[in-house]
Formats: C-alpha cells, structure tokens, sequence
C-alpha cells in the first residue's frame, strides 16, 4: 500500500467520519432533551446563559 493510498483512505474515513458523528449527537440531545423535564430543562439553559455572561432576565 503506498502512502498515497492511505491519506486517500484515511480522507474517505475522516469525510465519513464527521456527518456519523454529528447524526449521533444530534440523536443524542434529541433523545436526552426528550427525556427531561421541563423545569429541569429550563434551569441548565437558564445557569448556561448565566455562564456565557448573556442577560436573562
């Protein structure tokens, strides 16, 4: 196998790689945020808006 094959290989891989990923973490949070209460829901947005420094009230 000669070194282009394989960075051509591993590209195929990796360009598979990232839209696998993203589908499951959006599986993820779907599957997480569906799941959750309300409130509780609301209170990690809520402490999360808190953290990045935006106004929420």
């Amino acid at each position: 196998m000669t070194t282009q094959t394989l960075n051509k290989t591993m590209a195929k891989q990796n360009t598979l790689l990232a839209p696998l990923f993203c589908i499951a973490l959006g599986f993820a949070t779907i599957f997480v945020a569906g799941h959750v209460q309300a409130s509780a829901l609301h209170d990690a947005a809520h402490d999360v808006r808190h953290a990045t420094g935006f106004p929420c009230h």
